[in-house]
Order: C-alpha cells, then sequence, then structure tokens
C-alpha cells in the first residue's frame, strides 16, 4: 500500500496529535547499573535480582526513575571499562558502579582494579554523569596488605572524583555480623551470590544513597 500527499499529511498530524497528547516525564531519569553478577542477578528470578528490586524500592517511592540493567555476570573491573563507553548512552542521566567481586575472587592486583575503576569515573566525569560507587570489601585470605590496598579504592577515588559512597555492596546481608545466620537465610547455595531476600537487604539499604544520586542528576 503507497500513501499520497495527503496521506503523508494526514499521518504527519497524527503523530503530531499523538505526540501532543501524551504527556512528557522531564523529570524522568535514566540510571544505569554497571556491575556484574551482583548486578544482574545470577540464579535468580527475572524481577529478583538487584535491579529490578531497586526499581520497584524506588517506584514504591514515587520516584521517575528508570534503571538500565548493565550487569554482567562474570564482569572484572576490565570488563566494565571495556564497556563503560557504550553503557553511557546520550539518555543515561546518572551511573551505579558496583565492580571488584571477581577480581578479588580472581586475587587480581589492587593497583589493576584501581586503575580500571579511576577509567570508569573519569570518563562518567568527562560526560557529566554523576555516579554512586557500591564498594566490596577484600577478605583477610590475601593478607593484610592486598585488603588494605583493596578495601581503599573506593573511598579514594570517591573522593578523587566527589563521587557518592556506598562502602561495601554486601554490607545488608550481615556476612560480617553473622556468617552464619548470613549464608543460612541471605546467600544462594553457591555460598557468594545473594538470595531474592539477601537482595532486598541490600537494596533497602542502599536506596537512600540511589536517591541522592538521582538528586545530583537532576542539578
Amino acid at each position: 500500500m503507497t500513501l499520497g500527499h495527503r496521506g503523508f499529511g494526514a499521518v504527519r498530524n497524527l503523530a503530531l496529535l499523538t505526540c501532543l497528547a501524551t504527556p512528557l516525564s522531564a523529570e524522568e531519569v535514566v540510571i544505569a547499573a554497571l556491575g556484574d553478577s551482583l548486578t544482574h542477578g545470577f540464579g535468580l528470578p527475572a524481577d529478583q535480582g538487584f535491579v529490578p528490586q531497586l526499581q520497584q524500592w524506588l517506584d514504591d517511592k514515587g520516584a521517575e526513575i528508570t534503571l538500565i540493567n548493565a550487569g554482567v555476570s562474570g564482569d572484572t573491573t576490565a570488563g566494565g571499562r571495556a564497556r563503560v563507553d557504550w553503557t553511557l548512552t546520550p539518555e543515561v542521566d546518572a551511573m551505579i558502579v558496583a565492580l571488584g567481586g571477581n577480581d578479588l575472587l580472581r586475587g587480581l592486583d589492587p593497583a589493576v582494579s584501581r586503575e580500571n575503576i579511576d577509567a570508569i569515573l573519569q570518563l562518567a566525569k568527562t560526560r557529566d554523569v554523576p555516579v554512586l560507587i557500591a564498594g566490596m570489601k577484600a577478605p583477610g585470605n590475601f593478607g593484610p596488605e592486598y585488603k588494605d590496598n583493596f578495601d581503599a579504592i573506593y573511598p579514594d577515588l570517591a573522593k578523587t572524583y566527589d563521587a557518592l559512597l556506598y562502602p561495601d555492596f554486601l554490607a545488608a546481608i550481615g556476612l560480617r555480623e553473622d556468617p552464619a545466620k548470613a549464608l543460612r537465610d541471605n546467600i544462594q547455595a553457591d555460598g557468594l551470590h545473594p538470595n531474592a531476600v539477601g537482595v532486598a537487604l541490600i537494596v533497602e539499604d542502599i536506596g537512600p544513597k540511589v536517591l541522592e544520586l538521582v538528586k545530583q542528576a537532576t542539578r
């Protein structure tokens, strides 16, 4: 089927009227969550991962926010660095960076992890995208020097780039206070990833920081 001149005019006018009749949400903020399996929702139903649970939490608060799940299972800080350029599309207003867990599992040099996260934050800065850094805490099995060097990455870079900081992505699960209870109640059978209950605890704790990020994005 072909449209003549009048047909094209009618379609154009209809499209214009549709746009005018559709309320635009100028206040909506788009946030990309750049991370690994903890962000992606490994081992969980599609609606129970970190991003969908955080989206629901924000919706319940009446916040006009759209979250983009930019989590890739198995990703290191190097993987996040490789992806950040095309993650920060023009519609992204802010970003959550939650990387480092797989660097820890592999015992990677903290200096390399720092360099990768620094590059991610540098690109966000050049694009005027505010960032919330969700840190990780190293276990003690690599020695105190490794732990000190790794743990310092997140607060140091948050200060350097004036980014918001959530010091430990897994803190709310309670692994440090009562490891046995946390593993039983809040962690999946693999002993690594939070279950849906654990994710809910994380979301409840990090949610206020995400709302602070939204304020920064709408200044």
